[in-house]
């Protein structure tokens, strides 16, 4: 999750599993805010422009692994959807022990700003939602801010703040994307909400909450509700609007030390989904100690594994493939490929989080045999990062326990420790009954 240098943007083409010597995150410039133009009404979506366009306290997508902080944009998994893969990052500068975990933020160490009140994006979601004023700024996402290297990839399109904790985004979700694409012929691939959860988290860490652009930023936790017959490709053409409320606010001086998220999608006014997830900040020197000998894995090639059938893990491309054969049914090694341009858009000392999660969806398609798989709510805590050049092995456990769908649990290991735990349901589609 963390910001671009020039050697990590990939512009002079590095082979898969290659490698990158730098860490350091230059600062991107400061987003200018515009004034929108007068408007007749005082409330109701952000109207849209052409601007271009990261549970409850429950588990988690972003991308990096929780209770890590990474350089990425994902979790250990980075920052990235990054999720918490990796070891959970400690909100000072200190030093710590260990580069393993120093662990997430208690409760008691909230935000000393007021918690935010009840909002449609935690409470009912037929509530109303708060109005935006006729005169309000609009500012534009761009591919800095929400850690990507090219536009295609970046969801969220622009804000406007209602409140010091409260913003409405409008968001993009393409029909077709190279690697968020079509699931089926009918639905778009829900794991594009945890992303964009992910990337407004961090838009919103630096452009509100001052968040230095050198920042390394860690997904602990995330949860994720999906209505799949909401995400309907004949519905991609029309914009998302997601309502956004930070909590758990934790400062470090001026800037940020924590936050949660929670944010609900809608598109053309129907609930599309609900997501949280807490994001922790790193700055590069606290990250330095934290990944002391780590951070120059990425200059020692990673193997790249044979994968598992395209078909089995869900995909259709074999390069999208995060899987790769085990000893045993239910059980597979990860397949890490550094030159994917989605997966790893910079070079990190990681796996970043998006991956983790990408190989829990991929490994309940297989267990479960469902194709598609589509989860209605998706689950994931990250807890430690998983690292580069060391096995990672992913098993699963399938259970049956309500009529019509299904549920498999996810577990990421690598030396013996848990690097992330993940729960997937999906509804399992209707039999139907052969001619007689």
């Amino acid at each position: 999750m963390s910001a671009l240098t020039e050697d990590q943007t990939g512009r002079g083409g590095r082979p898969a599993n290659g490698t990158a010597t730098t860490v350091e995150n230059p600062p991107h410039p400061a987003v200018p805010r515009q004034p929108a133009p007068p408007s007749p009404t005082t409330a109701g979506p952000t109207p849209s422009t052409n601007a271009s366009r990261e549970p409850a306290p429950s588990a988690t997508v972003s991308a990096e692994p929780a209770s890590s902080a990474t350089v990425s944009a994902e979790p250990a998994i980075s920052t990235t959807v990054s999720g918490k893969s990796a070891p959970p990052t400690t909100a000072s500068a200190e030093p710590t022990s260990s580069t393993t975990a120093p662990g997430k933020p208690t409760p008691a160490a909230t935000s000393p700003e007021k918690p935010a009140p009840p909002s449609p994006a935690t409470d009912h979601p037929t509530a109303p939602r708060p109005p935006i004023t006729a005169v309000t700024a609009v500012t534009a996402v761009t591919t800095e801010l929400a850690h990507r290297t090219t536009e295609t990839d970046v969801f969220p399109a622009r804000w406007t703040r209602i409140s010091d904790t409260r913003f409405r985004f409008t968001a993009h979700w393409p029909a077709a994307h190279p690697f968020f694409g079509p699931v089926d012929d009918q639905h778009q691939d829900p794991m594009i909400v945890g992303e964009t959860l992910r990337q407004a988290s961090m838009v919103l860490a630096h452009a509100e909450f001052g968040a230095p652009a050198d920042t390394h930023f860690v997904m602990w936790d995330l949860t994720v509700s999906v209505d799949p017959a909401a995400l309907l490709l004949a519905d991609a053409a029309e914009p998302v609007e997601f309502d956004v409320v930070c909590s758990e606010i934790r400062r470090r001086g001026r800037g940020l030390r924590s936050m949660r998220t929670t944010m609900e999608f809608r598109r053309a006014g129907r609930f599309v989904a609900r997501g949280t997830g807490s994001t922790g900040c790193t700055p590069p020197r606290a990250y330095r100690r934290l990944r002391a000998g780590r951070l120059n894995a990425w200059n020692t090639p990673v193997p790249l594994l044979a994968g598992i059938a395209p078909q089995a893990a869900g995909r259709s491309r074999a390069e999208d493939v995060v899987l790769a054969p085990a000893d045993r049914p239910g059980v597979w090694n990860l397949r890490v490929d550094t030159g994917h341009p989605v997966l790893f858009p910079r070079p990190n000392d990681h796996v970043p989080g998006m991956v983790l999660f990408e190989a829990a969806r991929q490994a309940a398609t297989a267990a479960s045999g469902l194709r598609p798989f589509l989860p209605a709510t998706l689950t994931a805590e990250f807890d430690h990062y998983a690292e580069l050049h060391s096995p990672c092995r992913i098993e699963t456990e399938v259970f049956d326990e309500h009529p019509g769908e299904v549920t498999v649990r996810v577990s990421g290991r690598q030396d013996g420790a848990s690097v992330f735990t993940a729960s997937l349901t999906s509804a399992r589609p209707a039999r139907v009954p052969s001619p007689s």
